[in-house]
């Protein structure tokens, strides 16, 4: 869906109760990001999250981010169902336009394109959240 107007807001806030109401404290997902960035090389990322904190995050390439890398704190932002949430919360607040698609059962985002300012060049970004798993 395309944003800019109270509903997406709405759509936004009904999706984050959802997730909220799941009451999910242990998972993993595998999440892509897209953008000008320096680290398209280890996308997907494959994540585990417990009580809202990350346990592991692996790259495609295999080898494990942690906290010390560089990419570590810009990945982190997407990289728990969370702090993804509040970020997309910050993008249709203030991005030009929003695309977003959100999981039916969680209400997490699945698919999320920004595009900060329309008239700019390389500040877009796109989110992809695939093989939610939740685990015990």
């Amino acid at each position: 869906m395309a944003c800019g107007s109270g509903g997406a807001s709405s759509e936004f806030d009904q999706n984050v109760s959802k997730w909220n109401d799941a009451n999910i404290s242990h998972y993993r997902m595998q999440v892509g990001v897209s953008c000008f960035c320096p680290f398209a090389d280890i996308n997907p990322i494959t994540v585990e999250v417990r009580d809202g904190q990350i346990v592991s995050m692996v790259g495609a390439n295999g080898a494990e981010v942690l906290d010390t890398d560089p990419v570590y704190v810009t990945l982190s932002q997407y990289a728990n169902v969370d702090s993804l949430l509040t970020w997309l919360g910050e993008a249709l607040a203030n991005a030009d336009k929003v695309e977003v698609t959100y999981d039916a059962t969680y209400g997490f985002p699945t698919s999320v394109a920004v595009d900060y300012i329309t008239e700019a060049t390389d500040d877009e970004i796109w989110i992809d959240v695939s093989n939610f798993e939740v685990l015990e």
